[in-house]
């Protein structure tokens, strides 16, 4: 962190460097220097004018996110910056170049002029966190760019570029060469006229309509309204008044327990990037990439790799399915080109990328090959042995098992030190989880490659231990485990839906199976009730599956599907379900909603517990992350562990202890993690690392 500050001719340059991001860091004591040197360039005869920069790459990405964790009141030091940049008396030019977001883009509207280099791109992103632009962004932007531009910027969090930013006003040049170079002609020509205090511009013409169109979008957070409630303020003209809106709704948001789950899941994803347990390896460079199966799973994967530039070959035996794969994937990407999310010529280049093979003999050699074939351990078996016998001694075997003993798969080869599982979830090409299982055998190397590669392809990488079901599905399966029983005992596939999707789940269980495909449940809970008797499942979707009804491709699962897609409710699946509580002896009963998400997400903790204790699952924070990205946890409450550590463990273990006594108590058993945290008064936050 430092600032160089120098003079060239009659402007006085302050270039602040705090990597990687530039972050404008309170507690690292960046803000106050920046402030103290405009300040006392005020009284400083020699200069007429003051360049304020971050450097060609980052302006500056805002703020620095751990000083959020303190008081609120920690802020105002940022505040007091804006305020001594706009207020000076000399004109202030932020020279941006790179990325200007947040608190740097609140700061390059707080000075008087604005030049940016051409690949500049501007940002509020504080929404994603719960927030809002709290250094004074939510009343000068609107004055410069416009009340709705403005604040679509904020609801949105979606960067714009430089000549956007310039017809929108928000900016007042965008450079022709070097911006600092390009900044400090403009300021030796003379700012006369055109430097402005953005606080003091009019109100802008368009805020009321604004105001009016802001407030009728769809899935208003929290913070979305108080953004609207600070631009509304402008209308009364009173710069202070509104700062101080600004200040106050920050604050509050700032405690919010969304923003601080919000903020949990920001500092959670760099957490898990770093590979736990003090392994520390080089990683090999991945360029080219086979996919050995070009089904669903495959094509995804293939799709997700092209568009990280990877050349890619696909294997697939079966010409029709080789033919449908290919085809999936050129849809895919000329779709993309269609929208307008990527030229033409990149659709064309990536296409170009992409082989496709009947056999591994024929295909180009590779760094990585990730096994996406059917969830058999005889198909597994095949395709390590083949590998084994043509990739390079040098190349990353790994698979995409969902739930496979990993160790045994890498036994299938010589070479298991270069074995590692790679588990995308559907569709591979959006969903952003990774699951980078470690086995046994799994060199540090091989692991740090995965973990670099992870991030090549833009996926958030968690690593995990090997286990049945890993950190996501062995999760997953306590929470269908509670899904299940509760429609015997009394709820119905709606019911259970409709509840967990209240309390936040992108989808409820009955849906989500449906979606995936009820029949993959299926195969696994009858390989599982061999392998674990112990531990029953309701028979209720085995039910439904033996009627054929797999889902949403043959039209019905636990819903009716006329379209294809819009679940519709059947009572045939509520009467089957009747009959099978009668079967079982059981009395079904009225179940109320807070039940269902009590049982199915502490059902959820308690088995994330287990798999830390265990060390499957190296920090809590790595099964929130996987549960945020990967299975449609809600964000605003920042994981299942994250929200366990919110109502508190003792509170947790009373309600388990209330279950245990109920139909299967059995499955309630607190994780002894749980009970130790308890009795020492610690929280599941204590053993992030």
């Amino acid at each position: 962190m430092q600032i160089i500050e120098k003079h060239v001719g009659r402007a006085l340059v302050i270039h602040f460097d705090n990597p990687p991001v530039n972050a404008l860091a309170v507690g690292g004591g960046l803000v106050q220097d920046i402030e103290r040197r405009v300040a006392r360039a005020q009284t400083d005869n020699s200069v007429e004018s003051i360049i304020l920069t971050g450097g060609s790459s980052v302006f500056s990405a805002g703020a620095d996110i751990a000083d959020f964790e303190g008081a609120p009141e920690r802020i105002d030091a940022i505040r007091v910056l804006m305020q001594t940049v706009e207020n000076s008396k000399k004109p202030v030019v932020a020279a941006i170049g790179g990325l200007c977001l947040g608190g740097g883009l609140e700061l390059a509207v707080a000075a008087h002029y604005r030049v940016a280099s051409s690949t500049a791109k501007f940002a509020f992103p504080e929404i994603s966190l719960g927030l809002l632009p709290g250094g004074g962004g939510t009343q000068r932007s609107p004055r410069l760019a416009g009340a709705a531009k403005a604040i679509d910027l904020m609801l949105s969090g979606k960067a714009i570029s430089a000549a956007e930013a310039l017809e929108i006003g928000l900016i007042d040049r965008v450079a022709d060469g070097d911006v600092l170079d390009f900044a400090l002609a403009v300021a030796a020509t003379g700012l006369a006229g055109l430097a402005r205090k953005s606080g003091q511009l009019p109100v802008p013409a368009d805020l009321a309509d604004a105001i009016e169109e802001a407030e009728h979008r769809p899935r208003l957070t929290d913070a979305g309204q108080k953004i609207i409630d600070c631009v509304r303020a402008i209308a009364d003209e009173d710069l202070e008044a509104g700062l101080k809106l600004e200040a106050d709704h920050f604050g509050e948001l700032m405690l919010s327990e969304t923003s601080r789950a919000l903020r949990h899941a920001f500092f959670g994803r760099r957490m898990v990037a770093r590979i736990p347990g003090g392994t520390r390896a080089g990683s090999r460079p991945v360029s080219r990439v086979t996919v050995v199966g070009g089904g669903l799973m495959g094509t995804g994967i293939a799709i997700a790799l092209l568009n990280a530039d990877l050349a890619v070959t696909v294997v697939e035996p079966r010409p029709d399915a080789l033919a449908k794969c290919r085809a999936g994937i050129d849809t895919s990407l000329r779709r993309d080109a269609d929208k307008g999310r990527i030229s033409s010529e990149v659709s064309e280049r990536r296409l170009a990328a992409l082989s496709v093979t009947q056999t591994l003999d024929e295909a180009v050699e590779s760094d990585l090959y990730i096994e996406a074939v059917f969830e058999d351990m005889g198909a597994k078996r095949d395709v390590f042995e083949a590998l084994d016998r043509v990739a390079p001694p040098d190349a990353i075997l790994a698979s995409n098992t969902s739930t496979l003993d990993l160790d045994a798969i890498a036994q299938f080869t010589a070479r298991p030190a270069s074995v590692v599982g790679l588990h995308f979830f559907s569709p591979a090409n959006i969903m952003r989880l990774l699951e980078v299982v470690r086995g046994a055998k799994t060199a540090p190397e091989t692991l740090a490659s995965a973990m670099t590669f992870a991030k090549r392809i833009g996926k958030t990488g968690v690593v995990a231990g090997v286990c049945d079901g890993f950190i996501g599905n062995r999760v997953f399966e306590e929470y269908l485990r509670q899904a299940w029983f509760l429609l015997e005992e009394g709820a119905s596939p709606q019911q259970v839906d409709r509840a967990l999707e209240a309390f936040g789940m992108a989808m409820g269980p009955c849906r989500v199976m449906d979606l995936a495909g009820q029949d993959i449940g299926w195969n696994i809970r009858k390989r599982r009730a061999v392998e674990q008797p112990g531990r029953p499942y309701s028979k209720v979707p085995d039910l439904i599956c033996e009627l054929g009804r797999f889902g949403q491709k043959t039209g019905a699962g636990f819903y009716q599907y006329p379209d294809g897609r819009t679940p519709q409710i059947d009572p045939l699946v509520e009467d089957l379900i009747v009959a099978h509580s009668r079967e079982i002896h059981l009395d079904r009963r009225v179940i109320a909603d807070g039940e269902i998400v009590e049982r199915c997400i502490f059902a959820m903790i308690n088995e994330g517990a287990k798999l830390v204790g265990e060390g499957i699952a190296y920090r809590p924070v790595d099964v929130d992350i996987v549960y945020l990205d990967g299975y449609g946890f809600p964000a605003s409450r920042g994981g299942p562990m994250f929200y366990a550590d919110q109502i508190g463990l003792s509170r947790l273990l009373e309600k388990m202890q209330q279950f245990e006594g109920g139909h299967h108590g059995w499955a309630w058993e607190p994780a002894p993690l749980i009970l130790d945290l308890a009795k020492k008064n610690q929280t599941f936050g204590d053993l992030n690392r």
